[in-house]
Order: structure tokens, then C-alpha cells, then sequence
């Protein structure tokens, strides 16, 4: 039987998470739900239906996968939405987590659905490895870098400040860094000392460009931890020179398993498409979401508690004959 899925939200992630979908042999998409006027939203094909119509989906739809914005969609969205609904979020505002996974896990608990947030691949896969290094090399350091690339949940922060029309954010990994790394250093990194942010801003018309410079690099969690620069081009630039989402980065893990015997275990993503590939883990949690569900498994999870065999549409015999 397929897995019926609903996504909530239809922009470069829900367009990511439609066409994914279309690519999954146990899966089904029954439609798009959004706050916008349906009829003013187009897909690859799905039907979309108006937010305030989700509830009369409670019967046919086993996961919701949910594409809003980490900074004010997805803890409003995902509490209320798993009191009726599975659900799948992406909420990558990493200081947050443990207050999120709180309310999303008392809403899914009383309701008895299944919520795994933090899906995707930062936070996400590059969780799993920061927790497969640690756990496997105890005496050592374990780095994160990411980029160079756009960063989804920072431009759309950036875009949310009062004046501003538009926006991306790059960031930009130190190469110095990375060889030190590489190298077995072990060094002590500040956060200013392994990436940059570079912002691209398009002003709204009247707006104070020093307030929205200020508002911007003392922004908590997404910008004043680092070195922040901040540069205003006009509406053409910002549709000519970055429209491109390219992003991915590296996971280092840095030990030795005795006195003098370095190990180094390194994960890598280089990606044409942040959204693309962020909505393609999304679904993959989606299947391992509904089956939880269906095994009576509730509450709120996380990347750390899913199994991966619940990620594939392949059976369990299947993986271990041809993967293990």
C-alpha cells in the first residue's frame, strides 16, 4: 500500500518535495495545502488545496510533510499540525531544537501521531555523522563546515527583517581551517574563525540601509556568531547573479584510537540544489515517519532515534542481501 502524503507550504521545498515524491515506488502525493490562493500556485501536477481545508484530509493523508520557514512558520506549525497529523519538519535553527522537540513531542503524544523534526542534512545527516564519529573515535574533535553555498533557513530569515525585499545568504567555509583539520591539528576554532556570511540584500523602498545592516549582524543564532558582511544590490542583480542554490559541506571527525594513532573520517556533500536534496531527505523521513505511525510508535523524534532501514522502500531482507 502507499504511503499518502500531504505537503504543507509550496516553495523551492515543497516544489523539492513534489518532485521527489514523483520518484518513490511505495509512494503518493494527494496534494499541496497552502496559505497562499490555490489557484494561484503551480505544481508539477498536484492538486492544492487551501491550508484551512487540511482538516478534512485527517482520513486520507498518513504523513504531512511541512516546508515552511524555521524562523516563524515551523514552531507555530509543527505542535499544531501533529495534534491531527504524522508530520515531517526540517526546523534547522540548531539553539532552538530542544525547545521545538519539546512542543512538537507533548502535541504528538497526546494526539497519538508520530513527528520526526530536524530532518534533512544539517541538522540531520551531518548529525548522524557528528554522532557515528564520536561515538567511534571517544578521544578527539569533531568539525563542521559548511558551504560554500546558499543557505535556505538564513536567507529566509534575512528576508523576514523589516525592509527588506529580497535576499540570499552564502556561507562560506575557511579553507585554512578545513587543512588543519584534514591534517590531525585538532585545532581549537572559534565560529568566526571557520566561515564567513556573505549577504545579499535588496532594499524595500525607503528603508534605512544602516538599520537593516544592524538588524541583520546582530541577529541571534543566524548571524552575530560570525563574521557577517552585508551588501545591497539592486532587484535585476539579485535575479541575474543568484538564483542558484548550490550549497553542501563537510563533516570531520579528528581522534586517535590509541596513543599515537591518528584517525580521520570525513563526510562530504557537494550540491547542485540545497532544496532539491534537503526535500529528497525530507521524504525518506516521511516513509520512516508513517511506518513508526503505523507500528503505534508516537511522539516526536529525531534523526538520531530512526532506524535507518525505515528510510528505504526496500524490505529488510532486500537491504541486507543487496546493501549490507
Amino acid at each position: 500500500m502507499s504511503i499518502r502524503v500531504g505537503i504543507v507550504g509550496f516553495g523551492n521545498l515543497g516544489r523539492g518535495v513534489e518532485t521527489s515524491i514523483a520518484l518513490q515506488p511505495d509512494m503518493e502525493l494527494v496534494g499541496v495545502f497552502t496559505r497562499r490562493d490555490p489557484a494561484a500556485v503551480a505544481t508539477g501536477g498536484a492538486a492544492v488545496f487551501a491550508l484551512e481545508a487540511l482538516a478534512d484530509y485527517r482520513d486520507t493523508i498518513d504523513v504531512l510533510v511541512l516546508c515552511g520557514g524555521s524562523k516563524s512558520d515551523l514552531p507555530e506549525q509543527s505542535p499544531e499540525l501533529a495534534a491531527q497529523f504524522t508530520i515531517v519538519d526540517g526546523f534547522d535553527t540548531h539553539a532552538r531544537i530542544p525547545e521545538h522537540f519539546a512542543a512538537v513531542d507533548a502535541s504528538a503524544r497526546t494526539a497519538g501521531t508520530t513527528a520526526v523534526i530536524s530532518t534533512g542534512w544539517d541538522p540531520g545527516l551531518f548529525s548522524i555523522n557528528r554522532l557515528y564519529g564520536e561515538a567511534i573515535l571517544p578521544q578527539g574533535a569533531t568539525y563542521t563546515f559548511w558551504g560554500r553555498g546558499l543557505s535556505q533557513g538564513h536567507s529566509d530569515a534575512l528576508r523576514r527583517v523589516p525592509g527588506v525585499a529580497g535576499a540570499v545568504q552564502y556561507t562560506i567555509p575557511a579553507s585554512e581551517a578545513i587543512e588543519r583539520v584534514r591534517a590531525g591539528e585538532q585545532p581549537e576554532l572559534t565560529t568566526r574563525e571557520k566561515h564567513d556570511r556573505q549577504c545579499f540584500v535588496v532594499l524595500e523602498d525607503g528603508a534605512d540601509a544602516q538599520e537593516v545592516r544592524e538588524a541583520i549582524v546582530t541577529m541571534p543564532d543566524y548571524f552575530e556568531p560570525y563574521a557577517t558582511t552585508v551588501t545591497f544590490i539592486t532587484a535585476e542583480e539579485l535575479a541575474r547573479d543568484h538564483t542558484g542554490m548550490p550549497h553542501g559541506g563537510f563533516v570531520i571527525r579528528s581522534g586517535e584510537s590509541s596513543p599515537g594513532v591518528t584517525q580521520t573520517v570525513e563526510y562530504r556533500l557537494q550540491l547542485d540544489s540545497n532544496p532539491e536534496f534537503t526535500s529528497s531527505v525530507l521524504v525518506a523521513y516521511a516513509r520512516a515517519a508513517a511506518r513508526l505511525a503505523a507500528a503505534g510508535d508516537h511522539g516526536a523524534k529525531t534523526p538520531f532515534d530512526i532506524a535507518p532501514g525505515l528510510l528505504s522502500p526496500k524490505t529488510a531482507a532486500e537491504l541486507r542481501t543487496e546493501l549490507l
